[in-house]
């Protein structure tokens, strides 16, 4: 994560693999995925108990009207997919940067670069998640999920009513949506810590370095938030939809969904979601990197 030489030694990939693995179990905060995944699959303007105005009238009805367990309502599936999710993303991501530094012959990363690895990274994620996605938006969706009896009854019922394929529907949404918010995530971390204080000059280094990291986390998961929403609205509606063979599909591409739901509801529509969204993954982009540094500098140490 720190800027370095194209010749300084990249950390073991175990160790790489191992600290991105901590640090996606420490940042579930599971009950604003929740809240997020409903608004965003709330079709225009709905009023009622059926409507959700915003993050804490979302919470407050899905507690009144349905129990406060269906706020961790498909919490098995990101529980699984947190770990191998965010050990790939930092792993890829930290064995990328000199790869591109070769590439391009650069002697340092920069910010494009820093950029480039970022993207590259996502993608790669984007490989693992697509199933473990899937299947925590069919539970998370309150108009199929009395169809599922759990993770692996939703697994067993989508394989054999929609053919295994479809633990894959909307990957291109996903690979689309991972791609940017880890470009704009590890692209804000590079210059972020450019700004601030260099840690091993403080009079606490090891203070200034977690002050460091959750500061440029917190920068980079706002602003990669931002610019990923629109494609995580479009996903979940694509993922929500059961494919019903020989039906055609409103939502099935990310971008020319993207066109439908601007149209139909407007440009803000694009951001249902956005206040969990950034609730959640600006201090957790903090914890992110913190945690994450934190067990790589453990792990160096021995």
């Amino acid at each position: 994560m720190a800027t370095k030489s194209a010749d300084e030694k990249t950390l073991p990939f175990e160790y790489q693999f191992a600290a991105g693995a901590v640090a996606g179990i420490s940042e579930v905060r599971y009950p604003l995925d929740v809240v997020k995944t409903r608004i965003q699959l709330q079709h225009g303007k709905v009023t009622g108990a059926e409507g959700y105005s915003g993050v804490l009238d979302c919470f407050r009805k899905i507690t009144r009207h349905e129990g406060v367990t269906k706020l961790y309502r498909g919490i098995t599936a990101p529980i699984l997919m947190e770990a191998p999710k965010r050990a790939i993303k930092f792993s890829a991501n930290d064995s990328l940067s000199p790869f591109y530094q070769r590439l391009f012959s650069a002697p340092s990363v920069t910010q494009p670069l820093a950029i480039l690895t970022g993207a590259s990274a996502g993608a790669t994620e984007s490989i693992v998640v697509v199933p473990f996605e899937l299947l925590k938006i069919r539970l998370q969706d309150k108009s199929s999920a009395s169809r599922y009896n759990g993770l692996v009854d939703c697994l067993v019922k989508v394989v054999r009513q929609e053919g295994l394929l479809a633990l894959y529907n909307g990957f291109e949404a996903t690979l689309w949506r991972h791609i940017v918010w880890n470009a704009g995530y590890f692209g804000c971390i590079f210059q972020v810590r450019t700004q601030l204080p260099v840690s091993t000059t403080s009079p606490n280094p090891v203070r200034q370095k977690t002050l460091n990291d959750l500061a440029a986390g917190f920068v980079g998961g706002v602003v990669g938030t931002t610019f990923n929403t629109p494609l995580d609205v479009v996903k979940s509606r694509i993922q929500s939809i059961a494919k019903v063979p020989g039906v055609g599909r409103k939502y099935a591409w990310a971008w020319p969904s993207l066109l439908v739901v601007a149209r139909e509801e407007g440009f803000q529509a694009l951001y249902k979601g956005y206040v969990a969204k950034i609730l959640r993954f600006g201090p957790g982009g903090g914890v992110l990197l913190m945690v994450y540094s934190a067990v790589l500098d453990v792990l160096t140490a021995r």
